[in-house]
Order: structure tokens, then C-alpha cells, then sequence
């Protein structure tokens, strides 16, 4: 019955967003645009260009130029005066289906439909804050990926990892303490019944949960390693999944070509996760040295979040709490060494926690400079979502402004790399969003 009732949930927001924007499946861009006299940050330096033109021609940057380009008449022609053009920003760990709605309406069964349509809503937020990419960090985001690459509706790529997988009593096992574990006769989840979350012990169960997100188009997997802050009955110092069972995640997503994310705070679990072959880890607030150092090692990415605050109550604030104290120090050690640096916030919950995206942008400059950040946020984050190898669904390069590069655009009013401030404001300094070579917002129309 539960089934049946998530089929039709999913028909209802299907039928939905099929009229919630003109634009047919088969519509694909064919307007050129010409952007004129523009200072570019192609994401691959830190400096900026002298004034160039650059030229989209369908989805794709054709060409850039110090000289005028000649386009044909129906090009769409912006002139920039000066203003900067950079790369469309990447958020490497961002939680589409939670990005409006809280774990609390999870708990509480709330109307599956309900929750797809705040996602959805969310996701044009989301591209007119500047995303116009994100890696999906876990979460039933299979369908929004689609009707947005379809063209029915809009909002920023998604990398999807599909359900999170935990074990029994790990950070995405969402049961209240009275629900049993469905191998003990207790009832499916609501969680896994909805595509969040799915609870798999030994290698066989986790083998099978990886080949199912798979099977559904997970880009790359989700494990959750040690515990977590917004999971209450998991301490934080736990590890999670035996070696074994790490190493048959690693096994599955490597076979179709992809790799595994965990969620990880810890040194110890970053240790065993990283042993066992996987490629990025979430979090890593509490790494000490040598985590970081075996990560760099091994050539493993540090998806950091820039948690200065804590937040919660009672034991979760307490956690978080813990996860703030270790933040500074990670920076400094991920800088020190070299390490593979990625940036994501892992905001959720609400749209108006979700409107924080940029904010957490701003907090980096504690670590590093403003053409430091733009390119981590861009290029750097680009390099990561090609990770995805075989199963990477946007094969063009992201995050750079080159010839042959997606046309994910940004017009800034200012200079970001000389004040990253004013991406704070992306309803007045964003002048321009072109993704995929069309237009998003033009306020010179």
C-alpha cells in the first residue's frame, strides 16, 4: 500500500511540473549570446581577464576573444561595461529534497507530495542565488533531476546519490526509538519507503542498496561512517559500517564507473572510509593530522563545511558544538597539507535556512581569499563532479569559462574577487544567470 501510495505521490508532482513551464522535452538552447567588454574569471586563475567577449552558441561557450566577435543578427547581445563574468557557483554537498522541508516532517509522514513540491520550489531558489550546479549529498532527487534536465522545470544541475545508506542505528537511520528494524518484523520506514534514507547490515545488504541507487541513476554513492549532529541516538565518535562493508560500497559504485561519499566526522572513521577506498569525505570537521595526511596521500577530497556556529539543543547542540571547536583546525590542516579541498554547506530544513547558500560562502574568508574562494567554488568544485567518471550525466567541463565549457554564467554587479561580500546578494549583484546556455535572469531586458 505504501508503495502504491509513493507511485501516485510521484505521478501527481510529475503531471504537475509538466504544466509548470512551457518549454517541451525536446527544446534544447539555439540562441546564441554575446557577452561584450566583460572581465572574465575563468575559475582556472585567480586573476581576472582584461575585457573580453564571450560567445554561447547552444549550451556550450564557442568562443572568447580580446577582439570584437562578429554573431549573427539574432544574437542575443549583453554588453558588460566592465562588469565580471564568472563561472555559475557549485555546491558540492547540498540536500535537494530537504532544502525545504525538515527532517521533522519526515518523521511525521508528512504527504510525500507535499515535500517533492517544496523541493521543487526550492530549486529555482536555488539557480537564482547563483547555483546553477549541485551535488545532491543524498536524498530522493532521481525525478527533480530529470524534469529539470527535460527543461520542464527550472533549477540548477544535480549530481544525485540517491538514498542515504546507513546501518542499523547509523546518522540516516530516521526510526523513533519505539520503531523496530524491519528484519526484526517492524515496518518499512517512512524514510526508505521515500528514497531518504535506506538501513543495510553486511556486505550483501550494502552491495544491494548500492546497486539499487545505481539502477535508479545515482551519479555517485552515500555512506554514512560515523555519527552525525541532526541524528539523535547515534553518537557522534561512533563508527559506522565495518571495513568490510565500506569495501563492498567501494566495490559496487566502482564497477559502474562512479565512487563513494561518506558522511564522517571523525579521524578514526575517515581512516578505515579512506582504507577502504573511498574517494571524498563529507564533513571531516574532527580530522587530525594524520587523517588529513593519509587523505592527501591517497588523493581523497575533503568536502569541508565551514560550521562556525553551533546550533540545536540539548544533545545535538552539545554535538554541534563539538563540530565547530574542530572546524578551524581542519582548514588549517587541509591547508597545510595540500589537501583536495571541496566546499558545500549542508543547509536544510526550511527555505529560509536553504536561502542561507551564500552566507556560507562569505564564512571562508576566515581561511582563505576571495579568488581563492571563487575558484573552490567553481573550478575546484567542477574537478569533483567529474569524479563521477561513467556515470557523470554533464560530460562538458563545469565550473570554467573555456571554449567547449557548459555555459553556466554569472553577471556580477562588482568585482568578487575583490569583495566576495557582494554574492550576498545575488537579487542585486547578479545581473545576469545563464545555465546551459539560456538565459535565467537578465535585469537588461
Amino acid at each position: 500500500m505504501r508503495f502504491f501510495r509513493s507511485f501516485i505521490a510521484f505521478t501527481l508532482l510529475i503531471l504537475w511540473l509538466s504544466f509548470a513551464s512551457p518549454r517541451s522535452r525536446a527544446q534544447q538552447p539555439t540562441t546564441s549570446i554575446l557577452f561584450d567588454n566583460v572581465r572574465v574569471f575563468t575559475g582556472k586563475t585567480l586573476e581576472l581577464s582584461p575585457p573580453m567577449h564571450v560567445l554561447i552558441k547552444g549550451e556550450v561557450i564557442a568562443d572568447m576573444s580580446r577582439d570584437p566577435i562578429a554573431a549573427e543578427p539574432e544574437t542575443i547581445r549583453i554588453d558588460g561595461t566592465g562588469k565580471v563574468l564568472m563561472p555559475g557557483m557549485i555546491d558540492a554537498h547540498w540536500h535537494t529534497f530537504l532544502a525545504g522541508s525538515d527532517i521533522s516532517d519526515v518523521k511525521a509522514a508528512e504527504d510525500p507530495v507535499y515535500l517533492h513540491l517544496r523541493s521543487a520550489a526550492e530549486a529555482k531558489a536555488t539557480l537564482l542565488r547563483g547555483f546553477t550546479t549541485v551535488r545532491d549529498a543524498g536524498g530522493p532527487s532521481f525525478a527533480l533531476k530529470r524534469v529539470i534536465d527535460e527543461g520542464t522545470l527550472v533549477g540548477p544541475r544535480i549530481y544525485p546519490s540517491g538514498a542515504l545508506i546507513t546501518q542499523t542505528g547509523g546518522h540516516a537511520d530516521f526510526r523513533s526509538r519505539a520503531q523496530a528494524n524491519p528484519q526484526f518484523g517492524g515496518a518499512e520506514p517512512y524514510s526508505e519507503s521515500i528514497g531518504l534514507s535506506i538501513i543495510a547490515d553486511g556486505p550483501n545488504q550494502v552491495l544491494a542498496a548500492v546497486r539499487e541507487q545505481l539502477r535508479l541513476g545515482a551519479t555517485q554513492i552515500k555512506l554514512t561512517t560515523t555519527g552525525g549532529v541532526a541524528s539523535d541516538l547515534d553518537p557522534i565518535d561512533g563508527l559506522q559500517f565495518t571495513p568490510e562493508e565500506i569495501r563492498a560500497a567501494v566495490q559496487a559504485a566502482s564497477d559502474w564507473g562512479t565512487y563513494v561519499m561518506v558522511h564522517n566526522y571523525t579521524s578514526d572513521g575517515a581512516k578505515r572510509a579512506i582504507e577502504a577506498g573511498v574517494k571524498c569525505i563529507e564533513h571531516g570537521n574532527l580530522l587530525d593530522e594524520s587523517a588529513v595526511k593519509l587523505a592527501v596521500e591517497k588523493g581523497v577530497w575533503l568536502d569541508i563545511q565551514p560550521f562556525i556556529k553551533p546550533y540545536g539543543k540539548g544533545p545535538q547542540f552539545l554535538k554541534s558544538s563539538q563540530v565547530v571547536a574542530g572546524t578551524d583546525n581542519v582548514y588549517r590542516l587541509a591547508k597545510k597539507y595540500h589537501a583536495k579541498i571541496a566546499w558545500g554547506t549542508d543547509l536544510g530544513g526550511s527555505f529560509e535556512k536553504a536561502a542561507q547558500q551564500n552566507d556560507y560562502l562569505l564564512r571562508l574568508t576566515h581561511w582563505f581569499t576571495a579568488p581563492e574562494i571563487l575558484q573552490m567554488v567553481t573550478a575546484t568544485n567542477g574537478e569533483l563532479m567529474a569524479l563521477s567518471g561513467r556515470r557523470n550525466t554533464y560530460p562538458k567541463k563545469l565550473g570554467t569559462i573555456e571554449q567547449g565549457a557548459y555555459a553556466d554564467l554569472l553577471l556580477v554587479n562588482g568585482d568578487p574577487t575583490a569583495d566576495i561580500n557582494i554574492l550576498d546578494k545575488p537579487d542585486q549583484n547578479l545581473l545576469v544567470i545563464v545555465k546551459n546556455g539560456e538565459i535565467v535572469k537578465n535585469i537588461f531586458e
